[in-house]
């Protein structure tokens, strides 16, 4: 908000949680996918609400299919670990072999043991832990969309 003092006007501080808020947004496109319905949808208003333009998808299949028909740049895939069919990882190396410039972050609401074998417990993986409130959704989102391109899925 901008006030006259004097002539001159100055804008009024922002507040630090309108700081973070702002630090978090973004105008990227992100496919998601996650099999719960529920889920999805919140993380899909949630990533909407902080401006990015989302592609949502129930399993990998779903996203194989998104991604075939959409032309534009997706640059990040938001899988869950663990699903019916194909796991979050299986989706990313399919998906990324065609989209080499898309990065992945993972989520998922399962202990260490159950991760592991699909092969996400690498701290070098970038993984979202379920629950998640909306600003630790995206801010993962924006971390993970701003972490140096490694070419790992």
């Amino acid at each position: 908000m901008v006030e006259k003092e004097e002539g001159i006007q100055t804008a009024e501080p922002t507040t630090r949680s309108e700081r973070k808020t702002l630090s978090i947004k973004g105008t990227e496109t992100v496919l998601l996918v996650e099999d719960d319905g529920s889920v999805r949808e919140l993380a899909k208003r949630v990533l909407e609400h902080f401006g990015y333009a989302v592609l949502a998808a129930g399993n990998g299949e779903e996203a194989e299919a998104l991604c075939d028909r959409y032309e534009g740049t997706i640059h990040l895939l938001l899988t869950d670990v663990i699903m019916p069919g194909a796991s979050g990882r299986e989706v990313a190396e399919r998906l990324c072999a065609d989209r080499p410039g898309m990065k992945v972050l993972y989520m998922s609401g399962y202990t260490d043991d159950a991760l592991g074998p699909h092969g996400v417990l690498s701290p070098e993986i970038p993984l979202l832990e379920k629950p998640f409130t909306a600003e630790g959704l995206a801010r993962k989102v924006r971390e993970a969309l701003e972490a140096p391109t490694d070419g790992t899925p």
